[in-house]
C-alpha cells in the first residue's frame, strides 16, 4: 500500500470549502473584529460567504467583510471557544426595527 501525499488526498485535512470567504466584521477602533452568531440552540459560530451576494442578501448590503481562507478565520476564532464554522446560512432572523406608531408607553413606579 503507497502513503498518500497530501496534495493527492481525496478528503481534505481541513473541512469547508476551499478559496476565500467573505467574513462579516464590525469596525472598532483598533481595526475589525469578526463578527460571531449563535445558532438555534445558542453555541456561538464564525459565520462565513462564499460570495458577496449571499452575504449581503443574508446581513445586508451596508454589513462590511473581510476575505480569509477556512483555516484562518478559524485560527482566529478557536481562541474565544468558537469552533464551529456556518457558510453560507441561508437562515437567520430579520433585523429589529421599531414599527411607526407603536411606541410602548411605560408606567412610572412610585417609589414612596
Amino acid at each position: 500500500m503507497s502513503e498518500i501525499v497530501h496534495g493527492d488526498d481525496p478528503e481534505p485535512s481541513e473541512p469547508g470549502p476551499a478559496g476565500t470567504l467573505f467574513v462579516p466584521v464590525r469596525p472598532g477602533p483598533a481595526g475589525c473584529a469578526t463578527r460571531l452568531f449563535r445558532t438555534p440552540l445558542g453555541d456561538r459560530t464564525a459565520v462565513a460567504f462564499t460570495s458577496a451576494a449571499r452575504l449581503a442578501a443574508t446581513l445586508g448590503p451596508g454589513q462590511p467583510c473581510v476575505r480569509l481562507a477556512a483555516p484562518a478565520l478559524r485560527a482566529l476564532t478557536a481562541p474565544l471557544g468558537v469552533h464551529r464554522l456556518v457558510v453560507d446560512p441561508t437562515l437567520s432572523a430579520p433585523a429589529v426595527a421599531p414599527v411607526a406608531g407603536t411606541a410602548v408607553r411605560v408606567p412610572e413606579v412610585s417609589t414612596r
